[in-house]
């Protein structure tokens, strides 16, 4: 059963930092694209990174670009949303998918393409 499982969310002052993990069960990630959504209360959820299998390539939302680093463990089929210099803004609700491919499906805010989401994990940047 595929499985996808977000963790390391919680509450954090602004320009603060914190580590999502998206640990995979039920398939081995090194075959998959995964990407991190996010969904703030009242708003669309939107595509915030993603990194292929492929070659590793990474994808940014202009929003984070710079703040925020994606990168994958093969070796213990998770992948990583390393946030740093948070903002009120960045608080939401964030998940991750994966489009069943090697490649990142674009756009991101074509959800149906991804095909396995997780259950989220909530981020709150607030003082």
């Amino acid at each position: 059963q595929v499985q996808l499982v977000e963790s390391g969310g919680g509450l954090v002052q602004p320009g603060g930092s914190l580590r999502l993990s998206c640990a995979a069960s039920g398939f081995t990630l090194d075959y998959y694209a995964i990407g991190w959504f996010r969904q703030a209360p009242g708003k669309e959820r939107e595509g915030v990174s993603c990194i292929s299998s492929s070659d590793g390539s990474t994808y940014y939302a202009d929003s984070v670009k710079g703040r925020f680093t994606i990168s994958r463990d093969n070796a213990k089929n998770t992948v990583y949303l390393q946030m740093n210099s948070l903002k009120p803004e960045d608080t939401a609700v964030y998940y991750c998918a994966t489009p069943e491919a090697v490649l990142c499906s674009f756009p991101m805010n074509l959800l149906d393409e991804y095909d396995y989401w997780g259950q989220g994990t909530q981020v709150t940047v607030s003082s």
